[in-house]
């Protein structure tokens, strides 16, 4: 079977994570979180951030994003993203579903970052009761283009987000990525930075299933439980969400395999470029390749059984890289890529 490209989702559990699960596997336990295995998760996740905050535990990025905006939002109030954001595109009305209709209102900016002055124009364009308030902020980290916020970049929207009372949200699925791509702790980039609540992505670093709900404003937390539980998050098992982050937050390894998918991204990136007719969309930061090519060559390179995603247009398509990815598998997509090319010349 040829290596999947399409998604950092196809790869397998880390070691890390797995010794984890095996290890919260032995014995019996207390059910829905009241549990050893989640309270050290919790406080793992509290030291890494250096900040007392609430630590909520669901199987998946939708319900960490959706679960969080709702209980930022009254249904009356709107949510304002990128225009390429995966709360837009890719929530099949979630975020609008959980919130009970609070509406996602669209910006825009370069390199899938938001632009704080297209965000203050979204907020200030109508204050009548007639249109849904502004309440949130949210933007992703890393972005759907693969590039990085740095804080300043955060600030600036958080410093938008306060002169208008509105929160901040991050949609940190591979919030991993960008802490490795900047070598900045990650409170740096979160709560020193304004955010109020993040998504933290745990599946795409390496689990086998789960995110975290990180509440830096911990007023916002309130009843978030029962949220939770209402949509069907809370796990009975709890142990086996939460002991996968003990094995990754423990000794690093959710940074070092970040680190690797990262550097395969920037590997792939060069071999790519090297190809007539092959251009980057957005500079690599994270661990995704986002490239224009011929659709000829993408064909062929699918044709061969190597999979990877259509994401702009005609030409522009997109690579990921995961904690897995090695320089080997790297190098054998790029010499085919680069032997499709000359066939098509």
């Amino acid at each position: 079977m040829r290596y999947d490209y399409a998604s950092d989702n196809t790869s397998g559990v880390c070691p890390e994570a797995w010794a984890a699960m095996e290890a919260a596997n032995r014995g019996r336990v207390p059910s829905y979180g009241d549990d050893a295995w989640t309270t050290r998760a919790a406080d793992m996740i509290r030291a890494t951030f250096e900040t007392d905050c609430e630590v909520f535990f669901v199987f998946n990025g939708t319900a960490a994003n959706s679960l969080s905006l709702a209980s930022l939002c009254q249904s009356y109030h709107s949510v304002i993203c990128h225009d390429q954001a995966h709360v837009e595109r890719d929530e099949c009305g979630a975020p609008e579903f959980f919130s009970n209709g609070t509406k996602i209102l669209l910006a825009g900016g370069p390199q899938g970052k938001l632009d704080p002055a297209e965000v203050e124009s979204v907020v200030t364009r109508r204050s009548d009761i007639h249109f849904p308030k502004p309440r949130v902020i949210t933007l992703t980290q890393a972005t759907e283009l693969g590039t990085v916020y740095t804080p300043a970049e955060v600030h600036a929207l958080s410093d938008v987000a306060r002169r208008h009372g509105l929160a901040v949200h991050m949609d940190g699925a591979r919030f991993a990525n960008a802490v490795a791509s900047l070598g900045l702790p990650p409170k740096a980039l979160t709560w020193q930075a304004g955010v109020d609540v993040l998504s933290l992505g745990g599946t795409k670093n390496g689990m086998a299933v789960g995110d975290a709900v990180v509440f830096f404003r911990r007023e916002f937390a309130r009843e978030f439980d029962y949220r939770c539980k209402q949509a069907g998050q809370l796990c009975s098992k709890m142990r086996f969400l939460a002991a996968p982050w003990v094995g990754l937050l423990e000794g690093g390894a959710w940074l070092r395999h970040a680190a690797q998918a990262n550097a395969m991204a920037r590997r792939l990136a060069a071999r790519l470029e090297r190809i007539h007719d092959v251009q980057l969309i957005a500079p690599v930061e994270a661990n995704g390749v986002f490239v224009e090519m011929p659709k000829s060559l993408a064909d062929a390179l699918m044709a061969r059984g190597w999979k990877f995603y259509n994401f702009i247009g005609e030409r522009g398509y997109r690579l990921m890289c995961s904690w897995e990815t090695t320089d080997a598998v790297v190098d054998e997509f790029a010499a085919e890529a680069e032997a499709c090319a000359r066939a098509l010349a």
